[in-house]
């Protein structure tokens, strides 16, 4: 891995673990908001225990958990990013803590719920793409699919779902709904960070004019179109199914055409966050050609 492609993606790794390290330091550490994860453990044990640093509790929880990662996910090579992410996150919180007490833009707690969730959410995914992640349950997540075969969402959804019923029993009942909304938010953020806004959409054409109806979706829109057999299991006929993947700008004038050429098509249109290939986007390069 040559020299410079090392140093931007700890630059990029960097810059993700401030942004989150902002999230917990502005917006939910201030306002008891706990949402998931180790830090969200770190923020109520923080509330038992002021003595206790944010950042020194989220670095000790991530070392079994990392500890563990390495034997069973491959070695050094394969958590070198999230241990490093965890470290600059861990200690960027304790030492700009005591730079942004009693910097407070809001004192709704909602507001600092969503802002956290989204900054939070940006940081995050800016991790996400350079390779990393920011330990605790993600780690735990890849540790428990690797092991027992638990999908990570579900994985997430438990172990998040135990820290969100800890801030509940910490600080109420409105403190686990803050801190469901901050998990939300930071999710749905860091999926847009990752893939962008949902500017596609996909389509499903079952049709018996197939060629007719392709023509007309390519000349019209542009895009290409996919085809395979299908048989309908109630009448036990035999139809076209067509796939196309066009911009959202466009879901009207495919509809007109479909309605035009085969009145009695059967269409679905679905929702994408980002295509890759001829017409869209160019094929992002894997995170391993970095190494090359």
């Amino acid at each position: 891995m040559k020299p410079l492609s090392i140093f931007l993606r700890l630059l990029r790794l960097a810059i993700g673990a401030l942004v989150s390290a902002l999230g917990v330091i502005i917006f939910q550490a201030p306002f008891n908001i706990a949402p998931g994860g180790i830090s969200g453990i770190a923020i109520i044990l923080n509330y038992l225990i002021p003595a206790l640093p944010i950042g020194l509790m989220i670095l000790i929880g991530n070392i079994p958990i990392q500890i563990v990662a390495y034997r069973m996910l491959g070695g050094w090579k394969v958590i070198a990013a999230t241990v490093f992410s965890v470290v600059v996150y861990s200690l960027l919180i304790d030492a700009l803590t005591p730079v942004f007490a009693g910097w407070v833009l809001s004192q709704d707690v909602l507001l600092n719920a969503l802002f956290g969730g989204i900054v939070s959410g940006i940081g995050a995914g800016i991790v996400l793409a350079a390779g990393g992640t920011m330990g605790g349950t993600s780690t735990l997540g890849r540790i428990l699919q690797s092991r027992y075969g638990i999908p990570l969402s579900t994985s997430t959804v438990y172990t998040d779902g135990i820290v969100v019923l800890a801030a509940g029993l910490v600080f109420g009942l409105e403190g686990a709904l803050y801190a469901m909304v901050a998990l939300y938010v930071a999710g749905a953020t860091t999926d847009y960070v990752l893939e962008g806004p949902s500017v596609i959409r996909t389509s499903v054409i079952i049709t018996d004019r197939p060629r007719e109806l392709a023509s007309a979706i390519i000349a019209g829109t542009g895009r290409g179109v996919t085809s395979w057999a299908g048989k309908g299991m109630y009448t036990d006929q035999d139809h076209a199914v067509l796939y196309v993947t066009m911009a959202r700008s466009q879901v009207n004038q495919l509809r007109r055409i479909v309605r035009k050429v085969d009145p009695n098509a059967f269409m679905v249109v679905g929702q994408g966050h980002v295509a890759y290939g001829q017409g869209f986007r160019e094929a992002p390069r894997n995170l391993t050609d970095d190494e090359d």
